[in-house]
């Protein structure tokens, strides 16, 4: 009995000896490491990396930019049955112990004396949040003991509340998601607060290992796993047994969900996506940048619809191309199958893929991507003459087997006809592109743009990119020009054949007008409403190449662009829809040159603003003495421009500044006179109401104003057109330049997605049309001749003047005596290279 208190006494001295020991070893540790530790001050102002996020004005969400999916949420944000669950799979202990769990690490070490292997275990969440923050995952003796240390000192600067949010905002949880608010995102599309108690223990166990226990990757010991968290949360008195019975018997629900876009406009997004690169480089992807642009969603969903109608309406105007694929489905016998096939072809925004599995006389059974049957009827098929070129294609079918056979890969696009109900018909990917931008013409802010068919079939956005010729739709700045150099409505120009020998254009040049045929002495107004090439021509010789392209730098374009030669009458130079845009505003807003933008502000992950758009924008009386005042304080002070915005590409005016109270506007410089503008609006409403676009008539408004073009060999087809509210250009054409084929001009491909996407966007607008302003009057004049005739005449019309211009009535119809015609206005002699 001795002997074994002996033994008894020598344990316990050796127990105590080794606990000595271990605590001078840990002490030593401790010193050892303390000075090799982090700090965790960071911790109190934790920047966790949150994707890039673009928004519409209205802040719906466009799109979302990052490698890591986040969604921070507040702790009081964080419904209480998903904590437990996550105390429950990962540290039931949590708000007892300080840290550290030494009941945790003490089966640790148990384990390692047993086994001889170092395993996971004994970490508490505070570890975690250690690990996570601040250390690798690489599993040593020396990272456990920095975890041990780094918790303690985390306990002592956090509260228990702070840590879980850290946790639960940092945690990553499989499939780019970081977080709980992410995860339930990714796996649910719902956020945390709507998901069920059978959701949360799922995300609850996927810390342990994000990719063994994913219920998308693995669902079989994500089930597992799901029911063991649930078995704690019951032995814990977290949930009741009915509770845990309904969740145990819950099937796996989850599927990825990707960022939940609410408004189609990724050509807008990569916009944003490039301007936030620029600014703030690869940290724009991480640091929870959010961008509104000045889109507005319901205009936006307007514009991708009304291009997507009139591309695929080209498209079916020159038939049928072929199916996208075939395949023989003879032995084919689940749907999983079918739909395997469909997966070789490329998804189409706005149409679905199908294959033909049966075909009748005049219809034909498709089996779709979605899991749908549906019967094709011949309405739906009978479009669809084999294309020959851009201006042939056969003959009509008659019967179904002459267009598709069993086995065949179709897309099918939704189709509203004018008359009929609107189905499914058999569609193509279109091979022609198109662009809309609409733009508000006061301010400049772009409320819809849309750069392509798909963005995800070309990502080459059309309306910022893409230089094209705009023919007839830049004879108005030729003719603003000629006004500007005292022509009239009235002034007549020959319309008859012209022969030039041009050396800028290096060939004899025998320009004709779109009809082929010549109408002799055409008054201007006439000529622009009805598109007369040669008017143009001469008109842009008598004014001068070089004032001509002067002028129309007024509206924005670039002078490189504008060939200096006479086919910049018919619109040969080079720019872009949003150019276009950019130019018909000032026709639009009285005119006032004001830049197009996109970005409306930038904040940064707190909220905070770092940039808010200041634009060029047309000012009343008030603003223009607010402006002034600034300018004349701006030239006092004369401060210098800090090389840092400069370097940064940041106009200094749309900076935020805290200690300005007020925003000084930035006013536009008007471009053309108020006169000039209001002849020019009142011709190019004659455009609409007589014109080459009278198709959009259709829309009963006397208000809206536009010009067509169509260039040579119809490559090009545009629509610009506007009213007070909006300014819409509209582009059909071949990314390669091939033809449009014959007859398909500005009036008939690219002017109806402009009166789709007006009917919308006006709708609700009053119509209003700009006053006549001082120093102009209304006078009646010959339709032939454009001379001013009195009240008798039966061959008037009457048309508008300024006074320094406006014709003299002959002698006789003011006195009853032919005495002589009093001579008109002369014009103001301008250069001429030629």
């Amino acid at each position: 009995m001795k002997s074994f208190y002996r033994l008894l006494r020598y344990l316990v001295y050796f127990l105590f000896g080794l606990s000595v020991i271990g605590a001078v070893a840990l002490f030593g540790a401790y010193l050892y490491l303390e000075p090799k530790l982090p700090s965790i001050e960071t911790l109190k102002d934790v920047r966790l990396q949150v994707p890039l996020r673009i928004y519409s004005n209205d802040h719906l969400l466009i799109a979302e930019f990052g490698e890591k999916r986040r969604e921070p949420l507040d702790f009081d944000q964080i419904p209480p049955i998903m904590i437990n669950a996550f105390l429950a799979a990962e540290d039931d202990r949590f708000f007892q112990h300080p840290g550290v769990d030494y009941q945790g690490i003490m089966r640790a070490a148990i384990q390692l004396l047993l086994t001889g292997e170092r395993r996971q275990g004994g970490s508490t969440i505070t570890m975690q949040v250690a690990r996570n923050f601040f250390l690798s995952s690489k599993k040593t003796y020396t990272r456990k003991l920095n975890e041990i240390f780094l918790a303690l000192k985390i306990e002592r600067l956090l509260s228990k509340e702070e840590i879980l949010e850290l946790y639960l905002n940092k945690i990553y949880l499989g499939h780019r998601s970081y977080g709980v608010g992410a995860a339930a995102l990714v796996y649910y599309g719902r956020p945390v607060e709507k998901l069920e108690l059978s959701e949360i223990a799922m995300i609850a166990g996927l810390p342990k290992a994000p990719s063994r226990y994913n219920p998308i990757s693995d669902p079989e010991r994500a089930l597992i796993r799901r029911n063991y968290v649930l078995g704690r949360m019951r032995e814990l008195n977290y949930i009741s047994h009915f509770e845990y019975d309904t969740a145990v018997a819950a099937p796996i629900t989850a599927n990825l969900h990707t960022a939940p876009s609410e408004v189609e406009a990724p050509y807008v997004a990569e916009m944003a996506r490039a301007e936030a690169v620029s600014r703030f480089g690869q940290d724009a992807y991480t640091s929870g940048y959010s961008i509104t642009t000045s889109i507005d969603s319901h205009l936006q969903e307007a514009a991708n619809q009304a291009l997507r109608q009139a591309i695929q309406a080209y498209d079916k105007r020159h038939g049928f191309r072929g199916v996208a694929a075939h395949h023989d489905i003879t032995e084919v016998e689940e749907e999983a199958e079918l739909i395997a096939l469909l997966d070789e072809i490329p998804d189409v925004t706005g149409m679905k893929k199908a294959v033909v599995t049966a075909i009748g006389e005049q219809n034909a059974e498709v089996y779709t991507a979605q899991g749908e049957r549906l019967t094709l009827e011949w309405p739906a098929l009978s479009w669809a003459s084999p294309y020959i070129s851009h201006d042939a294609k056969g003959d009509a079918p008659k019967q179904t087997q002459e267009i598709l056979t069993s086995g065949d890969i179709v897309y099918l696009y939704w189709e509203k006809p004018q008359e009929g109900e609107p189905h499914w018909r058999l569609a193509q990917i279109p091979a022609a592109s198109g662009a809309l931008v609409s733009v508000t013409p006061n301010s400049g802010s772009i409320k819809a743009l849309v750069g392509g068919y798909d963005f995800y079939l070309s990502k080459f956005n059309r309306v910022t990119q893409a230089k094209r010729q705009p023919g007839s739709g830049f004879k108005p700045f030729i003719y603003s020009a000629a006004l500007e150099a005292g022509f009239t409505p009235a002034t007549l120009i020959n319309d008859a054949p012209v022969v030039f020998e041009d050396d800028a254009l290096e060939a004899v040049w025998r320009p004709e007008n779109y009809s082929g045929k010549f109408f002799g002495p055409t008054r201007l107004r006439y000529a622009l409403t009805h598109s007369r090439n040669l008017v143009s021509i001469r008109l842009l010789r008598k004014i001068g190449i070089k004032f001509a392209i002067n002028y129309a730098s007024r509206f924005g374009f670039d002078k490189n662009d504008l060939p200096h030669d006479l086919s910049l009458a018919l619109g040969s130079g080079s720019v872009t829809p949003l150019a276009m845009a950019g130019g018909y505003s000032v026709l639009a807003n009285g005119g006032y040159y004001v830049p197009p933008y996109i970005i409306d502000s930038i904040h940064d992950d707190q909220g905070e603003t770092i940039y808010q758009a200041n634009p060029i924008q047309i000012c009343d009386e008030e603003m223009k003495q607010l402006a002034e005042q600034a300018a004349q304080s701006a030239a006092e002070a004369a401060p210098v421009q800090t090389e840092t915005a400069a370097e940064d590409g940041i106009d200094e005016a749309d900076e935020v500044d805290e200690a300005e109270e007020v925003v000084i506007p930035r006013c536009a410089k008007r471009a053309i006179t108020e006169q000039n503008h209001y002849l020019m609006h009142s011709m190019l409403r004659d455009v609409i109401q007589q014109g080459t676009a009278r198709k959009a008539r259709a829309l009963g408004r006397g208000d809206v104003a536009g010009k067509t073009g169509t260039t040579n060999d119809q490559k090009d087809a545009w629509f610009s057109g506007f009213n007070h509210y909006l300014v819409t250009t509209t582009w059909i054409g071949f990314d390669d330049v091939e033809p449009l084929g014959r007859g398909e001009v500005g009036g008939r491909a690219a002017l109806p997605a402009w009166i789709d996407y007006m009917g919308v966007a006006l709708n609700g607008i009053n119509e209003a049309v700009p006053d006549m302003p001082s120093d102009m009057v209304t006078m009646r004049i010959d339709v032939d001749t454009g001379q001013p005739v009195g009240v008798g005449s039966s061959n008037a019309i009457f048309e508008v003047f300024e006074v320094h211009n406006a014709p003299r009535l002959p002698r006789e119809d003011r006195s009853g005596r032919n005495q002589g015609a009093t001579p008109q206005t002369v014009l103001t002699p301008i250069e001429d290279p030629f």
